[in-house]
């Protein structure tokens, strides 16, 4: 199922969230104008990698310019290329204007940052030892799922279904098929080590978001609230 918007109105602008797409597009284009060589430099400065996270490795050829554990963060505005940026982005911009509307700009930032993170560290976690930089928003995004489907899931979702058409299909429904998808891709890939995707980090950052939503979010606002209709928001 491919999502395309959900029914979810909301009463705040989603700055950050278009602030964070913005900001991961714009990474993007300045990534694809590099040259391959300089491009891979980028991507191994920038990048996080579990060798240098864990210190079971000292590579020196990635010269790194900041320090490593601040990649943790950069590696979030990162992408492996145009599917990996658009399909990251229309989650983001789907979901991401709710958990934003539920906690206000400012915790929604730490909320997507911290999620990341450890949606990175799970990742580093499963190969310690790997020289292999992670990169991208899923972590994050990730996240902002895990809150979702505690908050929302009896919103709807229009979603495409390949070979049926769209409908209409219950949040909780959607991500949680999403999440079982992500566990039996991450069963099946452990002992790979020629990269691909990063299972883990979804699986994590989408524990994460579980976990902290309930410390972001207004205290007025209620789990498993009814879908509130009015109006289509994506």
């Amino acid at each position: 199922m491919i999502p395309l918007h959900d029914d979810n109105p909301t009463e705040l602008t989603p700055v950050v969230t278009v602030g964070f797409i913005a900001a991961c597009v714009l990474v993007f284009f300045y990534q694809a104008s590099l040259p391959v060589g300089p491009d891979n430099t980028f991507v191994f400065q920038y990048g996080a990698i579990p060798a240098l996270l864990f210190g079971e490795a000292d590579l020196s050829e990635t010269a790194l310019s900041i320090p490593v554990y601040a990649t943790l963060i950069t590696s979030m505005f990162l992408h492996g290329g145009w599917m990996h940026l658009i399909g990251n982005m229309l989650y983001l911009w789907i979901f991401g204007n709710n958990i934003e509307d539920v906690m206000g700009h400012a915790k929604f930032i730490g909320f997507y940052l911290a999620c990341g993170i450890l949606a990175a560290l799970s990742h580093a976690l499963t190969d310690p030892s790997s020289a292999i930089p992670m990169v991208g928003a899923s972590g994050a995004i990730s996240g902002i799922l895990g809150a979702y489907v505690l908050l929302f899931p009896r919103a709807t979702v229009l979603v495409i279904m390949p070979g049926l058409g769209t409908t209409r299909v219950a949040a909780g429904v959607v991500l949680g098929m999403w999440f079982v998808m992500q566990l039996l891709s991450g069963g099946m890939s452990i002992g790979s080590s020629g990269g691909g995707v990063a299972f883990f980090a979804h699986i994590g950052g989408f524990v994460a978001g579980m976990a902290l939503i309930g410390l972001f979010k207004r205290p007025n606002v209620r789990f498993f609230a009814p879908s509130r209709r009015g109006r289509w928001d994506n």
